[in-house]
Order: C-alpha cells, then sequence, then structure tokens
C-alpha cells in the first residue's frame, strides 16, 4: 500500500491519468489524496471531474479537496458574478469543456460534488489542504479560516498548530528542481504544485506526485493536446 498527494491538476486529464496508470500503477489499495484545482487553465476539466468522480466506484481509496479554482467555479455556478473567475479565454475553455455556454448552466452532479469537497483532512503525520494556513491565528480559528486554506501564498509553518504533523499543500506554482531542492531538508511544510498546467514553461509544466511514506516525488511531464494559456 501506498500514500500519494497530488494537486493543481487545472483540467489535464491526458497528464494525471498518465501519472497515475502509467507511471504509480496505483491500485485499490493505495490512498489518493487530491488537493484541489481540478478545474479551469486547462482543456478538460469536466474529464477530470468524470475522472475523479468515477474513482471510488471502482473501489479506489480517494479524498479530494477543495481549491480556489473548485470554489470559483461553483460560485460562478451558483450566480455569483461579482467573485472572480479566471480570465476569459480560461472561462470559454472551461464552459467549452462541459458543453455550455453559462457557469449556471453547470449540471447538478458536479455542483453538489464541488459543493462537498472539505477544505482539510487529517492523516497519520500530515495535514492536507489547498494553499495553507494563517499560523499567525490561534490553532482553532486557524483550522475554520476557509479563505486562508483556498488562497494563500505564504505563511510561516508552525509544526505545533498541527500536533506535530507536517504540512501538505499546492496553489502556488514552484519549479520542479525547487521542489526537489526543498525535499531533500525533510521539511515541515511541502508545496506539491509543479505548474502542470503552463505548458509553456519548462521549469514547470510537470504533474507531481508525492510518497507520503517515502517521501519519492514523481514527476509527469504535460502530455496535454495544445490549448490556450498565458506564459507564467
Amino acid at each position: 500500500m501506498a500514500r500519494y498527494a497530488l494537486t493543481d491538476i487545472h483540467g489535464c486529464l491526458l497528464t494525471l491519468r498518465e501519472l497515475l496508470e502509467t507511471q504509480l500503477r496505483v491500485s485499490p489499495t493505495d490512498e489518493l489524496y487530491f488537493l484541489g484545482d481540478y478545474v479551469n487553465k486547462g482543456p478538460d476539466s469536466r474529464g477530470v471531474l468524470d475522472y475523479l468522480m468515477a474513482l471510488p466506484g471502482q473501489v479506489y481509496s480517494v479524498v479530494c479537496l477543495r481549491g480556489n479554482h473548485d470554489q470559483e467555479l461553483l460560485d460562478a455556478a451558483e450566480g455569483h458574478t461579482g467573485r472572480s473567475w479566471v480570465t476569459e479565454p480560461e472561462r470559454l475553455l472551461t464552459l467549452r469543456s462541459f458543453g455550455i455556454d453559462r457557469p449556471e448552466e453547470l449540471p447538478l452532479r458536479y455542483r453538489r460534488w464541488l459543493h462537498e469537497l472539505p477544505y482539510q483532512f487529517d492523516i497519520e503525520g500530515w495535514t492536507l489542504t489547498h494553499a495553507g494556513y494563517d499560523f499567525r491565528q490561534p490553532a482553532a480559528t486557524m483550522r475554520h479560516d476557509w479563505h486562508s486554506m483556498l488562497n494563500t501564498k505564504e505563511f510561516a509553518f508552525d509544526a505545533a498548530r498541527l500536533h506535530g504533523r507536517r504540512l501538505m499543500h499546492g496553489h502556488v506554482p514552484t519549479p520542479y528542481a525547487e521542489v526537489r531542492r526543498h525535499l531533500a531538508h525533510q521539511p515541515g511544510a511541502i508545496c506539491l504544485d509543479t505548474g502542470c498546467v503552463y505548458r509553456h514553461n519548462p521549469e514547470l509544466r510537470h504533474l507531481a506526485a508525492f510518497n507520503l511514506d517515502t517521501n519519492e516525488l514523481i514527476l509527469q511531464p504535460n502530455m496535454e493536446p495544445e490549448y490556450p494559456i498565458a506564459k507564467r
């Protein structure tokens, strides 16, 4: 049995499948933890959701957390038009993947799934969330600060606030070489977002999986067909 964490898939279904099915060859005895941002920016948001939603029915042990882009899609589908929701080209790419013209047309089964996504999850040795925490707050308060869990981009890690558990998160695209260097020091907090969706950037454009027991980092280059995205 192995425990793997992955994050920030952003509609890159082919890359996700290659990583899980060919590189990791995951089995139902493995545990899969996805840290959010399944949609937007990439070519097949609907395909990624369909794939993840089907895994439990195939007897896989899966936990999917909520990311800020998942929240933004849900907000848009529920008519909160005043909230930020990607650039216009990214918006059209996402809507096209669902075969709809407006976010309010997002089918109910996707809305329900997105609505039920948790913000955080504790397992042996680890706390998992999308972006991190505001460690300046009291422990009880920071673990109810949903906005920080989805959006924070920097924090000073304090293991005592997590009862000694390490923190695994995504949200901030980080060159994969930098992630490797960081992992060599056994850090208390790890950002696993290696910017898979940014296919033009050779320092990013990889989807990462992290073995939570062996500390092994497995990388899969972006293998999606061409799609429009700004360089990062």
